[in-house]
């Protein structure tokens, strides 16, 4: 290996560099119809609408018990931590990055590196929930990426070599980016993250060839949104239309929101779906009013950036329960007329059905066994009923030192977190990676500081059963029922995968990659990886074969902030791997 100034580490094969030179360019076209091109997956949710669906049928429950590893490659050194990623392949390539905003080429059929790029971070970075990043962007020839330090860079997907660099915001001010960013129309979209620190969360567009900024919408009311034209700014209106209608005084200007998650795009309305995170500060007394547009979903114009429409999931959010989770569009038949629909499951519990195209609430049920900060949902507006005594108190009225606790389920870690669930073409079932457990919460006095803490609160999570806090659910969208579950002992904190072999792949803390029955839940597979899984499995054909892909590398929210839960975990040792499994020829059903 070899080293540039630019922290990349380039592979001194020239065969290994072949290899990297023979992946073409990713188009437009490719991007916008990557959900049915299963030899390739350049999209970060395996297409745009974030289904997470592959049509490959290879693998199936007879056959499935054959899946063999072919490789594994290490991120290695001493960077481990969480490794979330979403694996991205093309022509024979693997693009995927790791803790502290690493960033690798790797050749598929032999698992061998082919360059490493390593962002140069500061000392004062500030990521709440772990050092993770999820994944890269495919365009033309770059690799494109956000960094913890609220960068983000295009490398060239042969060399690794930077060909831009944009600062996004000020890490210093606790902005980072962790998600995996988007290319529509030849624009890289990105969300931010740090919405424990009062920043303002933003989703913004940049021209993938340059670099340049193109649009950038506040997800706050009251801020500026911008458009780009020759360098210049031209203002594009104020979100939400003026400041202050659902803050006091002056909170908005540092009200969180942000957009941590990333986003999925609708072909149909030419929208981007994009969550926001919870208003800050968590101590909800200091903002009365709804604080739009935190813990909402929004549908934004990918052109300019402007809101078309906005739904939120948890009004005067007191609980951090963000509303950044995917919205994933869906049809389905109702009375001999297609629904396009999207649906979300929500850090509070409830799994929610809109119309994509205006957002309005068609139904939302729980999908968690106890839900105690709401009674339920409106049935026409999907708002939430808000429990007699489920909010932690006002400190203010007490010694102004701690608010009332109270114990609220689900804890803000979510009935579901990050981890994406994924919606199967064949059955018509969201399969939801979620968790059992609940918090005692309460509220402290808080004022916003650049750079420091702003929460306001205090709390513990604890388990909510003796046996298992995992729990993979099948869920009806159009019912609400729950067809089937799977529980685990540790919290589910890995993201799904549905196969039009009827099979849903998923990892778990413990190091397993498990596979399960798409319509009964049995399980059927399962290989240790060594360390817990956490990150998102993928699957694609090569040369006839079918692969699946999933990094592994126990990490994340929960060892930082899971209190009691903690201890659960607290063995589990940590990694930095991607293991890469096929099902051999010779076992492939005739058809």
């Amino acid at each position: 290996m070899r080293s540039n100034k630019f922290g990349t580490r380039i592979a001194s094969s020239a065969l290994a560099l072949a290899v990297s030179f023979g992946a073409q360019a990713v188009t437009d076209q490719d991007i916008m119809n990557d959900e049915n091109t299963p030899e390739d997956i350049v999209t970060y949710g395996m297409g745009l609408k974030g289904q997470r669906f592959s049509t490959l049928d290879s693998l199936t429950r007879e056959n499935v018990e054959y899946l063999q590893p072919v490789w594994a490659f290490s991120f290695g050194s001493e960077k481990m931590r969480g490794q979330e990623a979403q694996p991205m392949v093309k022509d024979g390539v693997m693009y995927v990055t790791a803790s502290y905003s690493r960033v690798y080429a790797i050749d598929v059929k032999t698992g061998d590196e082919l360059w490493q790029y390593d962002a140069r971070l500061p000392d004062g970075i500030m990521p709440c929930c772990d050092v993770v990043n999820r994944g890269v962007a495919l365009y033309n020839d770059k690799v494109i990426f956000g960094t913890l330090d609220a960068k983000l860079v295009a490398l060239n997907k042969d060399t690794g070599k930077p060909m831009w660099i944009k600062k996004v915001e000020d890490y210093q001010a606790g902005y980072a980016i962790t998600a995996a960013p988007m290319v529509i129309n030849g624009n890289v979209i990105t969300g931010v993250s740090g919405g424990e620190f009062g920043i303002v969360g933003k989703v913004e567009a940049y021209d993938a060839n340059t670099g340049e900024l193109v649009w950038t919408r506040p997800t706050v009311e009251g801020h500026m949104g911008y458009v780009y034209k020759d360098g210049k700014a031209i203002e594009n209106g104020i979100s939400g239309g003026e400041a202050g209608k659902t803050w006091p005084g002056d909170m908005w200007k540092n009200g969180g929101a942000a957009t941590w998650l990333g986003g999925t795009y609708d072909a149909d309305t030419n929208s981007i779906f994009f969550g926001t995170g919870n208003p800050a500060p968590w101590n909800s007394h200091l903002r009365p009013g709804d604080n739009l547009f935190s813990s909402s979903r929004i549908a934004i114009d990918p052109d300019d950036g402007s809101i078309k429409w906005h739904f939120q999931t948890t009004p005067h959010d007191g609980w951090d329960y963000d509303g950044v989770n995917e919205l994933v569009s869906f049809d389905y038949s109702d009375n001999g007329k297609t629904v396009k629909a999207a649906a979300t499951a929500d850090r509070n519990g409830f799994m929610y059905v809109l119309n994509r195209e205006n957002g309005d609430f068609i139904r939302g049920f729980p999908f968690v066994d106890k839900i105690t900060w709401a009674e339920g949902l409106d049935p026409k507006t999907g708002r939430p009923i808000f429990a007699e005594g489920g909010r932690p108190g006002d400190p203010s009225v007490t010694d102004n030192t701690k608010g009332e606790q109270v114990l609220a389920q689900p804890a803000f870690l979510g009935g579901k977190n990050w981890m994406p669930m994924a919606y199967s073409q064949n059955t018509g079932l969201f399969y939801v990676p979620s968790n059992e457990w609940a918090m005692d919460i309460w509220n402290e006095p808080v004022s916003y500081k650049k750079g420091a803490a702003f929460l306001g609160a205090g709390f513990t999570i604890k388990p909510a059963n003796d046996d298992y806090i995992g729990v993979l659910r099948a869920m009806d969208p159009k019912t609400g029922e729950e067809v089937w579950r799977y529980e685990n002992t540790a919290p589910l904190w890995g993201g799904a995968m549905a196969t039009a072999g009827d099979l849903v792949f998923t990892g778990t803390p413990e190091g397993y990659l498990k596979a399960f029955d798409a319509k009964t839940g049995e399980e059927l597979y399962k290989f240790n990886t060594g360390s817990g899984v956490v990150g998102t499995p993928v699957t694609w054909v090569m040369d006839g074969e079918q692969y699946v892909s999933v990094l592994s590398g126990w990490g994340g929210a929960v060892p930082l902030w899971g209190g009691e839960v903690a201890k659960v975990v607290k063995h589990f040792n940590q990694g930095g791997m991607v293991w890469t499994f096929k099902l051999p020829k010779d076992r492939v059903a005739s058809k």
